[in-house]
């Protein structure tokens, strides 16, 4: 780790396949939390680049276990957090929205690293037991249109990391790789991000991938979601928009207006209430 920290320490960029091997390394044990976390905050103090990450993401999905969703046609609803608006659960009562009007959702998540509640977090709270395999996604997915991949079930090899994450509290680059490294990559995609720097990179990454469809979505004041509360930029493969709330007919809305509660049984109870 050693030559690595002190090729990020003298600002170099590291190429895709150590990028790579390094994310490999991690989760595969070989580094202990001292040396893991100096690597995140390193990587922390500046820029991720495109290849960096496009290198981590490749680590990521050679090591998840993977599902096969055939021919159907999901999208998935992942945003990359980090924003600190302290919102509801907006990507996962989206994500069900969808369902009920009949568009296939196969959504990744996890608990909150960045927030106190995460999309884990309230659908545990809220009793749904998440499913474990290949197998399980497939029937939720046939039965109720959408299945929710909770990350730590499919990405076994991340527990390496997940202290060091618990432990620092803030936003790295795991943040960033979380909508990339759905296990089923569904081919259609919407994601939100907080930063008009993110959405840059996520764009032309996106654009280099073989995601079939994908919207990358990002409000002006902040948020890393469509909020509703100013502008908002939407960029995909065929189109890159400004877009006010009045564009679409809707009223703009008070930041207040979006506050998820202090707990996660707020943040529950907020979820059914907007859902009823």
């Amino acid at each position: 780790m050693k030559p690595i920290l002190e090729q990020l320490q003298q600002g170099e960029i590291l190429h895709r396949t150590l990028a790579r091997d390094v994310l490999l390394d991690i989760s595969g044990g070989k580094y202990g939390d001292a040396e893991i976390a100096a690597f995140v905050m390193a990587l922390s103090m500046r820029r991720v680049a495109l290849e960096e990450l496009e290198g981590f993401r490749e680590a990521l999905l050679s090591l998840c276990i993977p599902v096969s969703l055939g021919e159907r046609a999901a999208i998935d609803l992942c945003g990359t957090g980090g924003d600190g608006k302290n919102t509801f659960n907006i990507s996962t009562l989206t994500a069900l929205v969808l369902a009920a009007s009949g568009q296939l959702v196969v959504k990744h998540g996890n608990y909150g690293v960045t927030s106190h509640c995460g999309s884990s977090n309230v659908l545990e709270a809220l009793g749904i037991e998440f499913p474990r395999n290949e197998e399980e996604v497939l029937a939720s997915v046939d039965r109720y249109g959408i299945a929710f991949l909770h990350a730590p079930l499919f990405h076994p090899a991340m527990k390496a990391a997940a202290g060091v994450r618990r432990a620092l509290g803030i936003r790295t680059f795991f943040n960033l790789l979380g909508p990339l490294v759905n296990p089923a990559q569904p081919p259609f995609q919407s994601t939100g991000v907080c930063t008009l720097e993110v959405h840059r990179l996520y764009t032309s990454l996106l654009q280099r991938s073989d995601v079939k469809g994908y919207h990358v979505c990002h409000s002006l004041d902040g948020y890393d979601e469509i909020s509703l509360t100013g502008a908002f930029r939407v960029t995909g493969r065929e189109q890159d928009r400004l877009y006010a709330p009045e564009d679409l007919g809707l009223k703009r809305l008070s930041p207040e207006s979006l506050f998820g509660g202090e707990t996660i049984a707020d943040a529950a109870e907020l979820f059914v209430g907007i859902l009823e």
